[in-house]
């Protein structure tokens, strides 16, 4: 009999921490849980959620994006950074999106995930919109990682377009890292949660609850390459990558490779 009730308990517990999951609430509403991967099971992604970018996409970028760099094993989605002097193209990682299968307007995006934070390393959790080029489609940045004159950064930021074709406006905050480990020397080793909460009014980013950036929707409009509009006032997917070097990333050590950037989970609410 005490073996029936405790697996009855168990079972309650499952439930219990499921259904915490699927409800939040933001500025007092409740929030259900949408659209989400949890990663489990073992093998390749779900390509009815995500699709690949492929080549050299953008920022001058030293990695060849592919499919053969991301994984799913023992509940992470697991994208690798690879360097192979003997190959037709030395260094690869990977770039997933949503653009094909998900994308939405206001609600909140939380991810847990554990970034490579080297030199060279520029892993990244982004949104950009559809109907417009870059950047009056929007682009929301809930986490970038990398180096600033030598100086390792965590970011969060948004832009939107001007009258100049391929000319971004920028709302942008850039947090030395030795702001996350100045209390804790692991934090590196650590999977955290990035959030964004959107709504009508605002983007604001979150790292484990700190908040980052607080960006008024108010400001955020294109110019007239993007018809006047207000981007964040448009649905947005979802891109998870790992780019290495680049305009931004800083020039790696080749040593440090292969490199992981691992995501436990992502979450869409409204």
């Amino acid at each position: 009999m005490n073996r029936i009730f405790s697996f009855w308990l168990l079972c309650l517990l499952c439930v219990t921490t499921v259904d915490a999951q699927s409800t939040q609430t933001l500025e007092g509403r409740e929030l259900k849980l949408v659209w989400h991967d949890e990663f489990d099971g073992e093998g390749g992604i779900d390509r009815s959620k995500w699709g690949f970018e492929h080549g050299y996409v953008r920022n001058k970028e030293y990695q060849w994006y592919q499919e053969e760099n991301v994984s799913v094993r023992d509940g992470l989605l697991i994208i690798e950074a690879r360097y192979d002097n003997a190959a037709e193209h030395q260094i690869t990682s990977s770039s997933v999106n949503t653009r094909r299968s998900f994308s939405f307007q206001y609600g909140r995006l939380e991810v847990k995930a554990r970034i490579p934070a080297v030199i060279g390393s520029w892993p990244a959790i982004w949104l950009l919109g559809n109907k417009y080029e870059w950047p009056s489609c929007g682009e929301i940045d809930v986490m970038e990682y990398y180096h600033i004159k030598g100086v390792p950064h965590i970011l969060a930021n948004a832009a939107w377009g001007n009258d100049q074709r391929w000319d971004a406006v920028w709302n942008s905050k850039k947090i030395p890292f030795e702001h996350f480990t100045a209390n804790n020397a692991g934090w590196a080793e650590q999977f955290h949660i990035w959030r964004m909460d959107w709504t009508e009014k605002y983007i604001r980013i979150y790292l484990d609850d700190e908040l980052l950036n607080d960006i008024d929707l108010s400001a955020t409009i294109n110019g007239r390459r993007g018809g006047g509009d207000n981007p964040f006032h448009l649905p947005q997917y979802i891109l998870l990558n790992l780019a290495i070097g680049g305009i931004n990333g800083g020039e790696p050590i080749l040593s440090d490779f292969p490199l992981r950037y691992e995501i436990d989970y992502v979450r869409v609410y409204q």
